[in-house]
């Protein structure tokens, strides 16, 4: 826990395509931790889209970002166009090294995989993507919530508040993670048992896959090509 009169400076990445509530849950508990300011960077200073076309406006353009005290990388379809972007890939690179907590919401893991910080890792991602985790070198491990270390990986989507609000008790302690909680009235009974592919019924599971199945295709070319670029070995498997 880091002392409650030390100022955190705490930031998100906000892209074109994400899915908002990778960055909106964890806005919900990261915006409230005391004694700290939050911002969501961007490209550039213009609004975005998610991928269901709502706007978002970021703060400041990622050049204007201080260093960060807790870093949040969210995902989404639109991670996909930043794969490849040495621009965002080297913010993130460089605000990881120096920040105190990284926090990864789904497949915000593959943008930190682009930029080199899975080698080696416990990490977790969506479960459309979860399988390609190893080809960045990381090491996956099916849970909604996984830390490592000083980074928190949130499975995808909700997850992410699940996940903020452990790095909330990492930061400042579990009763600060619980008056947040308590705050948002956190306490969710889903009307289904359909959250996760193991709970899910054998046919929407096959309708789910089939409907992310162009984009999972690209995303594991993608990192395999990033993973040819990085060096790193991988057997020869095939996606799920």
């Amino acid at each position: 826990m880091i002392p409650h009169d030390t100022h955190l400076q705490i930031g998100s990445l906000l892209f074109e395509g994400l899915d908002q509530i990778d960055l909106t849950g964890p806005f919900e508990v990261l915006s409230r931790i005391p004694n700290s300011t939050y911002r969501v960077y961007g490209k550039t200073a213009a609004p975005v889209r998610d991928l269901k076309g709502l706007r978002l406006t970021p703060d400041a353009a990622l050049s204007d970002a201080p260093q960060l005290d807790v870093l949040h990388v969210p995902g989404g379809f639109g991670q996909e166009a930043l794969m490849e972007d040495a621009e965002v890939l080297d913010w993130i690179a460089r605000q990881a090294a120096g920040a105190r907590s990284v926090f990864s919401v789904c497949t915000g893991a593959l943008l930190c995989g682009a930029a080199g910080l899975l080698r080696g890792r416990r990490a977790t991602t969506h479960w459309a993507s979860f399988h390609l985790l190893h080809l960045f070198g990381a090491i996956p491990i099916n849970e909604r919530v996984v830390v490592d270390g000083n980074w928190v990986f949130a499975a995808g989507v909700t997850a992410g508040i699940d996940g903020a609000l452990r790095l909330a008790a990492e930061l400042r302690g579990d009763d600060a993670a619980r008056a947040i909680q308590l705050y948002m009235v956190y306490a969710p009974e889903p009307p289904f048992d359909s959250g996760t592919p193991e709970t899910a019924p054998a046919a929407i599971l096959a309708q789910a896959r089939q409907s992310v199945a162009g984009i999972t295709a690209q995303r594991e070319a993608t990192a395999r090509r990033i993973a040819a670029r990085l060096g790193i070995a991988l057997p020869a498997v095939a996606a799920e």
